[in-house]
């Protein structure tokens, strides 16, 4: 329908599949086609879905369906040709993080499509998230500066390790989820990022040797605040601590303590934050705290699925 704005899929991995089927749930998309270049997982997600048009070539996809968006969801090195081949095609363009490989291709894109006049919105699935908008917003009233303590392991095995490796073909684990969380704390902080620093370590043959799948980074903020991210993939990585979400300030502090029932890979469990912690630093006449501690409770969360249709919804 002319009302309806037509979405070609490329990638039908975990992010792809998902918003896939936010496109055939949401009324104002219409799922034009797949595109994959392996057909098994595309030939599944196209049975499931009902969709018959399927291709293992983009610029076969665009011109057999002519789309009016794309919805990026590749392994990052094709990220960049990808986008500006669509940009030059005319179309908006949801793309999946990080953006690009580097800095230099990210302000590459952003120009294009400030010349084709068309959008770019990255999957910053955080910034849909209601218990994680409540996370920044109290983060925001603890003063500054803020220290901000973050981490995503990941204890992966079979598929999922498969699924790292073939990431890691083009971008690390401190990377590839990293930019969720820097995102985040340049909300928390509203202040310029001037320095950061970083460390990793190659714990396993399987990868290439100029990558490592075990990294973390310090990030220093024009206010003085400071963060920590830590990030590592692979069976050997361990599941104690695996998930932290953690910010002071100097009136307190708030944490989000979740309660899994799942494995470190388990894409739900990357989201989830059952309950935000609030402390406040203040002391009454005998050096006591004044306050007791806040729980809120957010368990009626969305799912990684609702959070893909938020996404979507945002893009439409």
């Amino acid at each position: 329908m002319a009302d309806k704005t037509k979405v070609l899929v490329i990638g039908c991995g975990n992010m792809g599949s998902s918003h896939a089927r936010a496109y055939k749930m949401l009324d104002g998309f219409e799922l034009a086609g797949l595109v994959n270049r392996t057909p098994p997982k595309r030939d599944k997600l196209a049975a499931e879905l009902g969709v018959t048009a399927l291709f293992d070539d983009l610029d076969e996809a665009i011109s057999t369906t002519k789309p009016d968006a794309v919805c990026i969801s590749t392994y990052p090195d094709t990220h960049f040709e990808y986008t500006v081949k669509s940009l030059n095609a005319g179309l908006e363009v949801f793309l999946e993080k990080p953006i690009a490989e580097t800095v230099e291709q990210a302000q590459n894109i952003v120009s294009l499509a400030k010349e084709k006049n068309k959008k770019v919105v990255i999957g910053y699935i955080l910034r849909h998230h209601p218990a994680w908008q409540k996370f920044i917003e109290i983060a925001r009233t603890l003063g500054k500066p803020l220290v901000m303590r973050m981490n995503l392991n990941q204890q992966s095995k079979a598929e999922e390790w498969e699924t790292h490796k073939n990431l890691m073909d083009s971008m690390s684990p401190m990377v590839d989820c990293g930019v969720h969380y820097v995102d985040v704390m340049c909300q928390m902080t509203r202040s310029k990022p001037v320095r950061v620093y970083a460390i990793g370590a190659r714990l396993s043959d399987e990868i290439a040797e100029d990558m490592y799948n075990y990294g973390q980074l310090q990030v220093t903020f024009e206010d003085g605040s400071v963060g920590w991210y830590e990030a590592g993939w692979g069976p050997m990585i361990s599941e104690t601590a695996f998930f932290v979400k953690d910010v002071c300030g100097p009136k307190g502090c708030v944490s989000i303590k979740a309660e899994f029932n799942a494995d470190s890979d388990d894409i739900d469990s990357h989201t989830m934050t059952n309950t935000l912690l609030i402390h406040s630093s203040e002391l009454d006449s005998e050096g006591n705290f004044a306050k007791q501690d806040e729980l809120i409770d957010t368990k009626d969360e969305p799912d990684h699925q609702q959070l893909c249709n938020f996404e979507q919804e945002y893009f439409l």
